[in-house]
């Protein structure tokens, strides 16, 4: 019985109470976990509530409802604590039900509908097409990747997108620097530096010699572009390897291009928030908590930086999406509150339409010591040396298992270690162990699936511990989509793989060899295969292998 069958089973007394005219209104029933399963698999605190429309005091209700609680066959007690809390426990075959319904799902359990008819445009990464993605990149390949998973895992409509920066000043500093390589010259000091400029000058000049006969200026934007869709392939490639799928790379060209911005100046017009200045066009965003107004079109009739953002939101929301979530770094913190003042400035709810996220930085070490610099970039720590240190299921695991407003230090001799107090390997060794005892008992002989299931035989502590847990994982899912927090499902993931250990431990699941095969056996394979198929589910979220062997 999951935990929506036990609240409709409590609704019902609670109902029938109100119907009964014992209530005199109406009153909605939560549970939750108890703190310590001594007490129960739930409690709810309904009693106290109710009693606020009832002349009963709230112990007195609280016997009432327990007591016709009790005679539902699926509990197999119901008291009363305190001032008048219920505590339930659940029935072995109601609890041992769980295995059966996890199985029967299969990649389908854990899927909810928290966020059923929400849609959302998941932005991350968002980096300059001009070099290696970086650490910093690392971090939201792993959690707005795992975001958007969990959000579309609540049944909300996701769309992932990757805002490629191809426009502007930068763009042309990238041209100039690579240019400058391919000819044998000193980069220039404000330009782009690493061992990448000098490979993507290399492999221009192999493929595109005719390059270096162009005048100056024809031969930078020819380097340029030829280095810039280098580059932006690399970082396509890389993320792939890393598991990081974008449904939409929108290019800042496009916004130009298609009248993204001109659109965007017109309804913010119409709005009534844009106005001349000292021969400038502004956004007035102080009306709604921004520090200052921000300028859209410049003196000399040049859009800034900030009427591009403000275009690009405007674009998403045009586009149909109920809430644009932008995943953005520690040093884009003043971002917050223009970006809100933007959405309101356009006609929406700043508090529901837009949300942004601060990611902390990312400190990375080897042994303690702290690494640096990079072979590629020079300066930076690139994503595709972490992944080919660490591998992609160590880095993944280990940037989404932390909030992200938390600082991370990563060392990378602890992820890459085979040990039980390695997170990564704990939750797929897990799995592992679980696929061995699977494969162990085809070997025998256990047709697991086609025998016949008797939960009730599930009736030690660490069975109804094990069963607990694994019958959480939705509301996990739920509560990290409404939170926006993929790292909830990392942790839940260790508190499984916690108390299946306990439970293979406490509970033989497999004959001895002077032993028959027996029903109990065969309900404890039906628990193992829910725990294996649970960690996978919740592994998928994360965008990491659930590994057969170890």
């Amino acid at each position: 019985m999951a935990i929506n069958d036990t609240r409709e089973s409590v609704q019902r007394i609670v109902d029938e109470l109100f119907a009964q005219g014992i209530l005199t209104t109406h009153v909605e029933v939560t549970l939750e976990r108890p703190k310590s399963r001594e007490h129960g698999d739930y409690a709810t605190n309904v009693a106290l509530v109710a009693a606020k429309s009832s002349s009963l005091p709230p112990r007195e209700l609280a016997n009432q409802i327990a007591e016709r609680l009790s005679a539902d066959p699926a509990f197999t007690d119901v008291s009363v604590a305190g001032p008048g809390f219920v505590n339930i426990r659940l029935s072995a075959q109601t609890q041992g039900g769980i295995a059966e319904r996890v199985v029967r799902l299969g990649s389908g359990y854990g899927r909810n509908d928290a966020l059923l008819g929400k849609s959302f445009n998941v932005e991350f990464i968002s980096a300059n097409p001009t070099g290696p993605l970086h650490l910093g990149h690392t971090r939201w390949a792993a959690v707005g990747d795992a975001l958007a998973r969990v959000l579309a895992a609540a049944g909300a409509d996701v769309t992932t997108e990757f805002y490629v920066n191809d426009r502007g000043v930068q763009m042309d500093k990238f041209g100039i620097s690579v240019m400058a390589a391919a000819s044998g010259e000193a980069v220039p000091e404000d330009g782009y530096h690493g061992g990448y400029i000098l490979d993507l000058a290399a492999q221009i000049n192999r493929e595109h010699p005719e390059f270096r006969q162009l005048p100056a200026e024809e031969q930078m934007v020819a380097f340029r572009e030829e280095a810039y869709a280098l580059q932006w392939q690399q970082q396509k490639d890389v993320l792939e390897l890393f598991r990081t799928h974008f449904d939409v790379w929108y290019s800042e060209r496009k916004l130009y291009d298609s009248g993204a911005v001109e659109r965007a100046q017109a309804r913010l017009e119409a709005q009534g928030h844009v106005f001349e200045s000292e021969g400038a066009l502004w956004l007035r965003t102080t009306t709604f908590g921004d520090d200052k107004d921000r300028v859209l079109i410049k003196e000399n009739g040049e859009r800034t930086y900030f009427a591009a953002d403000t275009a690009y939101y405007v674009d998403k929301r045009m586009r149909g999406f109920d809430t644009a979530i932008y995943l953005l770094g520690a040093d884009h913190h003043g971002y917050v509150n223009r970006l809100r003042a933007v959405a309101a400035c356009a006609g929406d709810n700043m508090h529901e339409n837009i949300e942004i996220l601060i990611g902390q930085l990312v400190k990375i070490t080897r042994g303690g010591v702290e690494v640096k610099l990079s072979k590629r970039s020079g300066q930076i720590v690139t994503l595709e040396e972490l992944v080919e240190e660490v591998g992609v299921d160590a880095a993944r695991y280990t940037l989404a298992r932390y909030p992200v407003e938390t600082p991370l230090v990563v060392d990378l001799e602890e992820i890459a270690r085979k040990a039980n107090d390695n997170p990564v390997f704990y939750v797929q060794y897990a799995h592992a162990r679980i696929s061995s005892v699977l494969r162990n008992a085809e070997d025998i002989g256990a047709k697991w699936r086609e025998s016949a299931f008797i939960p009730e035989l599930l009736d030690m502590k660490q069975e109804n511990e094990l069963l607990g847990v694994i019958e959480k994982f939705p509301a996990v899912i739920a509560t990290a989509a409404e939170l926006r927090e993929p790292h909830r499902v990392a942790r839940f993931l260790e508190e499984l793989a916690s108390a299946y250990h306990r439970f293979y431990d406490a509970c033989r699941v497999l004959p001895r060899s002077d032993e028959e095969l027996g029903s109990v056996h065969i309900a404890r394979l039906w628990v193992c295969a829910a725990t294996q198929q649970t960690l996978a589910n919740g592994l998928e979220l994360l965008g990491v292998t659930a590994r057969e062997k170890m």
